[in-house]
């Protein structure tokens, strides 16, 4: 069995999972701007994040002679452990829950607000409700200013979404109904290869990428996507204090004879449980979809092979960072691992220095997005000074 006990190790988890959760929703962007349905990548998205947990449970979760203590993860499958067996679900459950509403509002409001509302609550809930989980391991004089950057930062990118609306409405010009919420991605990466991300926007260019969408946005409701942004943060607040949990048991639900459920074996039921309500929710809006989608089938699902490799890419990295983030939370502390969660950070330096996001934007706009990125990176900083060695 193999635990990071080391500050420094733990730090760099963090880091590590903090790009890969950042990074993860740019290929279900490009996925439906490309008109993939968005059912048919979930599907491959969660089998391939449940892939990942199965590799870290027989590897890291097999190294080494087991101790009575912390055995390992096939031994701990025949435990009497149900009542924390279902608390991580429970975790996997919220996220999966999180995760669908989050594809959806992307196609309504984008990648960066999205992400800023939904890290921001799950902050301000998942790293209080952690703080004291975990007995108040991490130092609150440095936590908390963290959590109110990350308030401050939500505020900033509000405020940054508007006036990049408003610049995106002054070039495009009125013709575009729906130019107030247009996507953040930017319109060539349709056609073009990463270096060709040059083109100048139009209307009628966005215009052809609504075509060629999946879900056309057009006239559609800018608050219900950022109602679904919010019911994500919600979602995302709970899985992760959920997690630790199962993990360390603060409400003696198990024997004291048995013991806590490691991480990988918390990991995988965790990521059986996403996966399960993920391909039977998706399974069930194939037959009937939401949004204008088209209907599917399962067979439509399996011959779709039209950017499944962006699905699996997602799923992948997605996998990787949830594993690193509870393991870098288990050797210091959850609340300091939810500076993952200022993904918003590093979706919004993707946009900017990949896709061309905020080309052509007003002073104002670009001073906006500065604010931002400075705030959550402070608030990234605090937390994860904030560790302490369990």
């Amino acid at each position: 069995m193999y635990f990071v006990t080391d500050r420094g190790w733990a730090i760099l988890l963090m880091l590590c999972s903090l790009w890969c959760l950042g990074t993860w929703p740019i290929f279900f962007n490009i996925a439906e701007r490309r008109g993939r349905l968005p059912q048919h990548t979930y599907i491959d998205y969660a089998i391939s994040t449940f892939a990942v947990a199965v590799i870290f449970a027989l590897t890291l979760g097999q190294i080494g002679d087991s101790d009575p203590s912390a055995p390992n993860f096939i031994q701990q499958l025949s435990q009497d452990n149900l009542p924390c067996v279902l608390i991580a679900m429970a975790g996997g459950i919220a996220l999966c829950l999180g995760n669908i509403c989050m594809q959806y509002s992307l196609v309504f409001v984008g990648i960066s607000i999205t992400e800023v509302i939904s890290a921001s609550l799950a902050v301000i809930f998942g790293t209080t409700a952690n703080y004291y989980l975990d007995n108040c391991l991490n130092s609150a004089r440095v936590l908390f200013p963290g959590v109110g950057c990350f308030v401050i930062a939500v505020l900033l990118g509000s405020f940054c979404h508007a006036s990049n609306a408003n610049d995106r409405t002054a070039r495009l010009g009125p013709s575009n109904p729906r130019c107030e919420a247009e996507q953040d991605l930017h319109t060539n990466l349709l056609k073009s290869s990463l270096v060709d991300l040059i083109a100048t926007e139009t209307s009628s260019s966005f215009m052809d990428l609504e075509e060629q969408r999946a879900v056309k946005v057009r006239d559609s409701s800018v608050m219900f996507g950022l109602l679904l942004a919010f019911i994500t943060g919600t979602c995302y607040g709970f899985f992760s204090p959920l997690f630790n949990i199962a993990t360390n048991d603060q409400f003696h639900l198990l024997d004291p004879q048995v013991p806590h459920l490691v991480i990988y074996t918390s990991f995988f039921y965790f990521s059986t449980a996403f996966l399960v309500l993920g391909v039977l929710i998706n399974v069930y809006l194939l037959y009937y979809p939401v949004l204008g989608l088209p209907k599917s089938s399962l067979w439509a699902y399996l011959s779709d092979w039209k950017g499944r490799e962006l699905a699996i890419l997602a799923g992948l990295v997605c996998g990787f960072g949830n594993g690193f983030q509870f393991m870098g939370g288990q050797a210091a502390g959850y609340a300091a691992a939810d500076a993952v969660q200022a993904l918003p950070l590093v979706g919004t330096l993707w946009g900017v220095l990949l896709f061309g996001e905020y080309r052509g934007s007003s002073h104002r706009t670009l001073a906006l997005l500065v604010s931002m990125l400075v705030m959550f990176s402070v608030a990234v900083a605090l937390l994860i000074a904030s560790a302490r060695e369990r």
